[in-house]
């Protein structure tokens, strides 16, 4: 008998199983929101980040936009004069003090980009240092902060930013004083809120399986704060970024209006120059209040469109439910 032939049997090693990867663009905070986006949602984004990109490119070129200094009251000898109608050399008129208008409104979108930059800068990085400290480590720490935390609520921004104004500088500010002082003002406001959404995700994230196995293995504190809790504790930061860079910006405008803001003469301030407009608004001089006016509600509108979008976005009820209207 012919002995039948063994089947080979072939033991494959099993393939590894790969992780898709998500590309870039759906790894940028707004990026990923603006590919997501769907219709009406679509618009108002867009039409925020239209509004906040032009702000910013503003405030970035302003020395090469501007034709004159934010207190240049005359060229080549000749004085622009007050409250002067537009005209071809004051295309947007003068201001009360002599002022050029269109020159105070461009450098006053930089005087508004340093402000908002400084006091987020500020909120975060407070906001989230007391938040991964708190919800880390919880105990008695992480009472005492969340018991302060809610006693800020309590303080009205403005009412503190003119607080801070005086206490700095005497209520007269330069532009380092001026800009400092509502950093500060917003950041003693804004870091509650900032705390407590990283401390909520701390609270959550160290209680995951890979937190606990970096402890077990004897992993420093400090690197399973930053390499694993950190990391998955802040993606809703940029929504907060965006919702409170518009109040920072009306703070500073706040208290340039009522006059503990920036003087005229070392930085242009649309609050200022808003608040010195309003004898000229009964006299029929519009040109000296509507620019700085019309550039507030502008940037404010951009900024918060933007964070309202992202807030939507990040909601994925939201998201399905604006994404089966669409495709209907």
């Amino acid at each position: 008998m012919s002995a039948q032939p063994s089947p080979q049997t072939t033991d494959a090693a099993p393939r590894p199983v790969t992780t898709r990867k998500r590309p870039l663009l759906d790894r940028i905070p707004v990026i990923s929101h603006l590919r997501q986006s769907v219709g009406l949602q679509r618009v108002m984004l867009v039409l925020g980040l239209v509004l906040t990109v032009v702000f910013v490119v503003v405030a970035a070129l302003a020395p090469w936009i501007a034709p004159y200094s934010w207190a240049q009251r005359s060229v080549d000898g000749v004085d622009f004069g007050t409250t002067q109608p537009p005209n071809p050399l004051n295309i947007w008129g003068t201001t009360v003090s002599g002022f050029d208008v269109y020159s105070r409104v461009i450098w006053g979108a930089q005087t508004a980009f340093l402000a908002i930059v400084a006091a987020v800068l500020f909120s975060i990085f407070l906001g989230i240092f007391l938040g991964l400290v708190s919800g880390y480590f919880g105990g008695w720490l992480d009472r005492i902060l969340v018991v302060i935390a809610d006693a800020i609520y309590a303080l009205p921004s403005l009412l503190l930013a003119i607080v801070l104004s005086i206490a700095i500088s005497g209520g007269r500010s330069t532009l380092q004083s001026g800009i400092l002082s509502t950093a500060l003002a917003i950041t003693v406001v804004f870091v509650p809120q900032y705390f407590r959404v990283v401390r909520a995700e701390v609270v959550r994230v160290k209680a995951e399986p890979f937190v606990e196995s970096a402890r077990v293995i004897g992993v420093p504190t400090h690197r399973i704060l930053i390499r694993h809790v950190l990391r998955n504790s802040t993606r809703s930061i940029p929504v907060i970024v965006t919702l409170n860079a518009s109040e920072a910006l009306l703070t500073l405008a706040g208290l340039g209006f009522l006059g503990f803001g920036i003087e005229a003469t070392s930085a242009a301030e649309w609050g200022y120059d808003l608040g010195r407009s309003v004898a000229d608004a009964s006299s029929g001089i519009w040109w000296t209040s509507i620019p700085p006016g019309v550039a507030i509600v502008l940037v404010v509108l951009g900024i918060t469109l933007v964070g309202e979008s992202l807030n939507d976005l990040s909601d994925p009820r939201l998201r399905r439910r604006r994404r089966a209207g669409g495709a209907a």
